[in-house]
């Protein structure tokens, strides 16, 4: 008798070969803002805090700061002592992990430790068939987290795309954990519109780790909250969302999303002043709930472009506001995360890679932990493309290869092998410590083209986007991970209303 093979043994059959080991990668050298300039932006930032403080917040959020010191103003604004926040500053954990479903993808947040990955929440998808824009949907998402979880210079999946055929916010928040967590064991950043859904979140967490505690133990999703609306404006429903993440055990992005020229100041250390401000309010109110709570400092301002008003995430002003940010929050030593790679080309272009590349490069070399939006993202942010998740892979390495020193001692000064050379063969091709070193030193390309003009013409001279289209359908074809059990799948369908069927998991 023949045995057929179950629809999860079927998805296993199909799996590439697992990714190579990432690459550990520290940054840091980089530094925008000297330390006179740093010292300044904290006092501004300490001053806004205590003498500006913060509109709209809710009655939890003044009766934790008020209890701990803090002052609501005459005119209602939430108002933060210096001596609060830096005592906030003293004691947040300094480092945290975020856990991948693996253990191999575990990111330790940290010091100036450089991780790249996701993010958007894009309303479009650029078609992968047609190359037209459209509206995204949930089977879209599922695509580009199995996508990612096969690139190795891709750490973490942070929802890339709004899937727009869910009909209400909570079948939203609920079919978007599954989609992500169905299809990468990376590391998943997903949002909650209200603490109901924090804890329907948290319920499929538990539920997906075997128990409260093992989540808590190694927790594998986060989320991203914007609880402030520049300028200075708490969103009182993100706020209420952020206090419940912290006391249902999730880890959270303290996120301040503004652009400079429209709602902050139009100068890089006006809008980084005020942008820091913003952020630590977040990170205060989070703190007075749990002080051991795991929480990331994440300050993410974006640029306007004066001439529209629309943003312009590729800019060169972009790259310098962003390693701003990012070197005062490694100034107070937080676990931080920020923006990088909002490309404002409409495809996978020159414009794209150059725009990506510069902003990602300095954001990393800022030492940034949790570089969001590195990869996939097309139109300042309006659209995700599945191939560009693959080019960007390619990108990604050699920035994060740019990030090792360069170590110099006997060995790799090679005086002995320049000598033998000399006297030998004359080139260096055929030494030991060539071949030795040809697989350690060097990241290499899945995508781009290294070949002479000839061989490129002989194999069809295709442009790198072409390949990219290719080698995406071919992945989304067979690539269909197991990455929750049957009976854990079942479990979660039978308890929510699960719209990505069961024949979208695996192949046709």
């Amino acid at each position: 008798m023949t045995v057929q093979p179950t629809r999860h043994s079927r998805r296993r059959e199909r799996e590439p070969a697992a990714a190579p080991a990432r690459i550990r990668a520290t940054g840091g050298r980089y530094a925008p803002l000297d330390t006179q300039a740093v010292l300044s932006i904290e006092r501004a930032a300490f001053q806004i805090l205590a003498t500006l403080g913060l509109s709209d917040a809710t009655p939890r959020a003044v009766s934790l700061v008020c209890a701990a010191g803090g002052s609501l103003s005459p005119e209602g604004r939430l108002c933060f002592p210096e001596d609060l926040v830096e005592r906030c500053l003293r004691e947040l954990p300094r480092e945290l992990v975020l856990c991948g479903r693996e253990a191999r993808h575990d990111l330790n947040l940290g010091g100036s430790r450089v991780h790249v990955g996701t993010g958007g929440a894009a309303p479009m998808v650029v078609d992968l068939q047609t190359g037209v824009y459209r509206e995204s949907r949930l089977r879209d998402l599922y695509d580009a987290a199995r996508i990612v979880d096969t690139l190795e210079h891709v750490h973490f999946f942070s929802r890339s795309l709004v899937a727009r055929d869910m009909s209400d916010p909570l079948s939203l928040e609920i079919n978007t954990v599954f989609a992500c967590l169905a299809g990468t064991s990376k590391h998943v950043c997903v949002s909650a519109s209200t603490p109901v859904h924090v804890q329907e979140i948290a319920r499929m967490c538990y539920l997906v780790a075997g128990s409260e505690a093992a989540f808590r133990a190694r927790p594998f999703l986060s989320l991203n909250i914007n609880h402030a609306v520049p300028p200075l404006r708490l969103d009182p429903d993100a706020c209420e969302v952020l206090m419940a993440a912290v006391e249902l055990g999730i880890p959270a992005m303290v996120n301040t999303f503004g652009q400079m020229a429209a709602s902050s100041a139009v100068t890089i250390a006006g809008c980084v002043a005020q942008t820091i401000a913003e952020t630590l309010a977040g990170m205060v109110i989070a703190w007075l709930v749990d002080p051991q709570a795991r929480l990331v400092f994440g300050p993410r301002p974006m640029v306007t472009d004066l001439r529209t008003g629309a943003m312009s995430g590729g800019s060169g002003e972009q790259a310098s506001l962003t390693a701003a940010c990012v070197q005062m929050a490694r100034h107070f030593n937080l676990p931080n995360s920020t923006i990088a790679g909002a490309t404002d080309s409409k495809i996978a272009d020159a414009q794209a890679g150059y725009e990506k590349a510069l902003n990602v490069t300095l954001a990393a070399h800022a030492g940034c932990n949790f570089i969001t939006q590195a990869c996939g993202m097309q139109a300042s942010l309006m659209a995700a493309s599945l191939e560009s998740y693959l080019i960007d892979n390619d990108m990604l390495g050699a920035i994060l290869k740019s990030l090792a020193p360069v170590p110099v001692d006997a060995s790799t000064l090679a005086l002995e092998s320049l000598r033998a050379v000399v006297e030998g063969e004359g080139h260096f091709l055929g030494q030991p410590d060539t071949l030795a070193r040809m697989n350690s030193d060097f990241v290499y390309p899945h995508l781009a083209d290294r070949r002479s003009p000839a061989q490129w013409e002989q194999a069809g001279a295709h442009d790198l986007r072409t390949v990219a289209r290719q080698r995406t359908l071919d992945l989304l074809a067979n690539y269909f991970p197991c990455h929750l059990d049957s009976a854990t799948e079942a479990t979660l369908r039978a308890g929510w209303d699960i719209k990505l069927m069961p024949q979208e998991m695996h192949a046709p």
